[in-house]
Order: C-alpha cells, then structure tokens, then sequence
C-alpha cells in the first residue's frame, strides 16, 4: 500500500454493535441522482477526457475524476436524508466494465477516488455519536461466466473466473487505499461471478494485510423468484455464506412488494445480518420509477415490525427522500436477530440442498 490515503481500521466490531441496536439505513441510487443533473457528453468529458477517442456521456463512475464535487454533493444528500452507509459511485468501474469506454486503464484510479470522495463526505458528517461508513462496491459487470452469450455455443464464456479475480482485486485494493470501511459486492445476477469477487476480496485482504467486512447483495431477477443464473434465494444465500459476511441481501430488478417473500426467505436461513435495498417499483413504459417515498417506506415500515431487516436502503428510482421515509419507517424498531449458527451442511446448485 504505497497511497498516500490511510486505510481505515477494521470496523467490524462497531459496525456488529450498530446492528444489533438498530437498522442502519443504506443510501439510495446514485444514477437516479446524476440523472436529475442532465449532463452532456463535455460534462462527462471535463477538462481531461475532453478529446478522448470514443463517446463517454454514461459513465457514471468516470465522473468521480471529472465532476468530484457532484458526486460528492449527492453522498451528502443521502447522509443528511439519513444513510449510515453510503455506497462508492464505482458500481462499473472494473476493467472489464471500463472496456465500453476504452478506460480501463483508469479502473483503480476510479475506486481509489470514489472511495476517496464517499470516505470524505462520511468525515464531514460523522460524529463519535453517529459514525458513518462507506461501503466500497464491486458490481457484477455486463459479463457472465455462467451463461454463453452465444445461444449457438453453449459452452462459450466471454470471460474467465480468474480474469475477474485479477480484476476484481485489483479495484478492491483501490477501494482500500481510498478509505472503504465495507467491501460490497452488489446487484449479483451471476452467482460464478459473484463468487470470483469473494475470492478477489480475500486476496486482496492477505495482500493489505488487513479485513475489513464483507456484504454481499444478489438479485432475483423476476416473478420466477430466482437470480439470472438460476439460483433460488437460498441456493444463493448456501453459495457465498461460507466467507462468514457480515451483511447477505438483496437488491435492485423488483420493488419492495414484489421484493417481499424473497426477503422473508432470506431472513429465515441467514445466520448474518440482513440487508435489502430494493427498486422504488418497477420501470414504467418511459423507463422510471413511480413508487414515492411515503409509498416505499410503508413497506419498509412492515419489513422492520416484522424483524425481517438490519439494513435498508434504495436502488434504482430511489433518492433521498425516499431514504428519509425510510429512517422514519424503522426508527424505534427493534433489528432483525440473525438465526444462530448451526451444524449445517448448506450445498447448493439451482436449489439448495440442507444436509
């Protein structure tokens, strides 16, 4: 670690502590916000991209570089809405994802200063009373090491396990050295590739020579109640719990009602914590989102008195005002209490298998 940015203490132990007390409140979308702020191609460009090769008008996560303030100012907004834990705007910025643009050289540039941007929006904020956290993300890229994107050749990847390990650790040392209290991998439609993530993320941490938490958030994908690459909920949940997270979730694709038996089934097997940060609905034929902050929160307010939930947030069509009802809805309320650990061995393939 030769960045010049201290990485953060474990924050564990405190993080376990805040969750036992109460539910901590996620942010909501970054992209929605970014959306509300119209900007053009030259916006995305700024001063140093101004003639770079090939259209970048999109890419969110470059904006750290070139609009650092916007991006900071928004990580406020959700702070002061409420958030405990704010999200990095680095959901594309691996290699693999970065390739759209012909940017991925600028990958670990792009954590390192995300997590920079979040990490000093949480210290402006933060009191010894009221901590907050910055989540570092990892998203799933727009490639699949499970399924062929040729229906042709079933057996064709357009990637391999142990190039998104080599990305994957690389962006997650990056988000390190930014200052990440939580490393989260985040909108997982493919369990393989989610699973290269986690192994990156130990990597990197033997290479640190330090953890930090882990949080982990999948998505079904629709009414057939499984993720992209077909797992039930708890087939998903069997995959991945065995790197002890701190947080197992869901996230994104379905709004809260839809969202809400998935949930429920996550909360009965998990032996973590809980989180969910759902869609404010589902997209209208214009492509946005029409559930409002005293809509969502109402459903947010059953999850908690219903102790299905130790954090909550917002994904796509979410904003600050949506996370304000949302503090409100689960104020008071006592946490969801993570089942005990048992003797289990949890196996899984579509379905999970208990024995």
């Amino acid at each position: 670690m030769t960045d010049n940015a201290k990485i953060r203490p474990d924050q564990t132990a405190l993080l376990t502590e805040l969750l036992t007390k109460r539910t901590l409140l996620l942010d909501g979308a970054m992209g929605t916000m970014i959306q509300k702020h119209k900007l053009e191609e030259e916006d995305y460009r700024g001063e140093r991209f101004k003639d770079w090769q090939s259209p970048v008008k999109g890419n969110n996560d470059l904006l750290v570089l070139t609009q650092p303030e916007l991006i900071k100012n928004i990580h406020l907004e959700y702070l002061n809405a409420g958030a405990d834990v704010i999200e990095t705007n680095s959901f594309n910025a691996t290699e693999t994802s970065m390739a759209d643009y012909h940017m991925e050289s600028l990958a670990e540039e792009i954590n390192f200063e995300a997590a920079k941007l979040a990490r000093a929006a949480c210290d402006e904020v933060a009191t010894p009373e009221r901590p907050r956290f910055v989540a570092g993300v990892l998203g799933p890229t727009a490639k699949t090491t499970s399924i062929s994107p040729d229906v042709n050749d079933p057996g064709y990847r357009n990637i391999t396990f142990d190039a998104l390990v080599a990305d994957y650790t690389k962006a997650t040392l990056a988000l390190m050295r930014g200052g990440s209290d939580i490393i989260l991998v985040e909108t997982i439609f493919d369990t393989l590739n989610a699973k290269a993530a986690l192994f990156a993320i130990e990597d990197a941490f033997e290479i640190a020579g330090q953890r930090l938490p882990i949080m982990i958030s999948g998505t079904i994908t629709d009414a057939s109640g499984r993720t992209l690459s077909g797992q039930t909920t708890e087939a998903f949940y069997n995959s991945i719990c065995h790197v002890s997270p701190l947080l197992v979730g869901l996230n994104c694709a379905l709004g809260p009602d839809l969202l809400r038996q998935y949930v429920d089934t996550l909360s009965s097997v998990a032996e973590c914590f809980v989180s969910v940060h759902p869609n404010a609905g589902l997209p209208n034929e214009f492509g946005e989102y029409d559930l409002d902050a005293e809509e969502m929160a109402e459903h947010i307010a059953e999850w908690s008195q219903s102790k299905l939930i130790n954090m909550v947030g917002g994904c796509c069509g979410t904003t600050p005002e949506h996370i304000a009802a949302m503090k409100k809805a689960v104020d008071g309320n006592a946490p969801r209490v993570p089942n005990p650990k048992t003797p289990v061995m949890r196996l899984s393939g579509l379905e999970a298998f208990n024995v």
